[in-house]
């Protein structure tokens, strides 16, 4: 049997929605679009390619390969929906809002604040699983390590590093830094997302004026609250996840299947969000006039979040 093959550049934001964000390059040299980089917003920002874009590097560092697929297998049905939706017809096919609702999902899950939050609930019960061997079996690990080292273990520091050797040879902290945790944490999450998201129906929304951009974790979570937009709450908590598939369309999840217009307002407020949600860039159509924008919401945006 062959070596299971790793792809390395993980697409994080889909080819098939960030080619809508591209014009023709000079001279026959293929799309372009524009990346901007949110730690450097004073840079020159150069056009690049859909391929150099929303990439991070073994995002899923254990077989990708299993999770490339699953995710391609959502992929490949998508480009047959925008289609629709830039056609005016985006719910002529039933099928094209279950494409759309589960374009929404992967972008949710396939994202950079689940890692974190992987990431970090992973630390959190490693570091609560230290405790509770220290405080409840102290005195077995107390024999243990007498058994193996012959020392005698005195005080929670020196219990609590035995217990820590522990931990490090148990075969979940071993799957947890080869990547097969985060692989099968990441697979099993976007089912269970997948299963409460059926439920929603799919908006599509177009500007009254302005152009939508989209950032590197595009598919973000919103509440309204008096009036106020609120986002990056867990999914159970929000009454939306939105996700920009172009410049002249946002799809969302919402209570029923339905086409509208936002108002100039809202565009804005909606491209804060992509721009306070990203972790350090966020992609628009060349000569969209949105350069200017971005440089001052990138100068003010906050500290970065973690969704849930």
């Amino acid at each position: 049997m062959g070596a299971v093959q790793q792809t390395s550049r993980q697409h994080l934001v889909s080819q098939v929605i960030l080619k809508r964000f591209t014009v023709p390059g000079p001279r026959g040299s293929g799309c372009r679009l524009l990346p901007f980089d949110l730690q450097y917003p004073e840079r020159r920002h150069k056009l690049q390619t859909t391929r150099a874009c929303g990439w991070v590097e073994d995002f899923v560092a254990f077989e990708s390969a299993a999770a490339e697929e699953l995710w391609g297998s959502i992929e490949r049905k998508v480009p047959e929906a925008l289609a629709a939706v830039h056609a005016g017809v985006p719910f002529a096919d039933p099928g094209h809002a279950s494409v759309l609702r589960d374009l929404i999902v992967l972008h949710f899950v396939r994202s950079l604040h689940y890692r974190e939050v992987h990431v970090g609930a992973f630390a959190k019960v490693r570091a609560d699983l230290r405790s509770s061997l220290v405080q409840i079996y102290g005195k077995q690990l107390h024999c243990e390590a007498l058994r193996e080292t012959g020392l005698h273990l005195a005080g929670r520091r020196a219990l609590g590093a035995h217990a820590e050797l522990l931990i490090d040879r148990s075969e979940t902290v071993r799957d947890h830094e080869s990547g097969k945790l985060f692989r099968t944490s990441i697979e099993s999450t976007f089912r269970k997302v997948q299963t409460r998201a059926s439920s929603w129906q799919v908006e599509i929304h177009t500007p009254a004026s302005g152009k939508f951009l989209i950032g590197d974790n595009p598919a973000v979570t919103l509440n309204q609250n008096g009036g106020v937009t609120e986002w990056g709450m867990p999914f159970g908590d929000a009454t939306s996840i939105v996700l920009p598939i172009g410049p002249q369309h946002l799809v969302a999840l919402g209570p029923r299947n339905k086409v509208g217009t936002l108002s100039a307002a809202d565009v804005e407020v909606l491209n804060t969000v992509q721009i306070y949600a990203a972790r350090r860039y966020v992609y628009m159509q060349p000569r969209s006039g949105l350069e200017a924008f971005v440089t001052q919401a990138a100068r003010e945006r906050p500290p970065a979040q973690v969704q849930g």
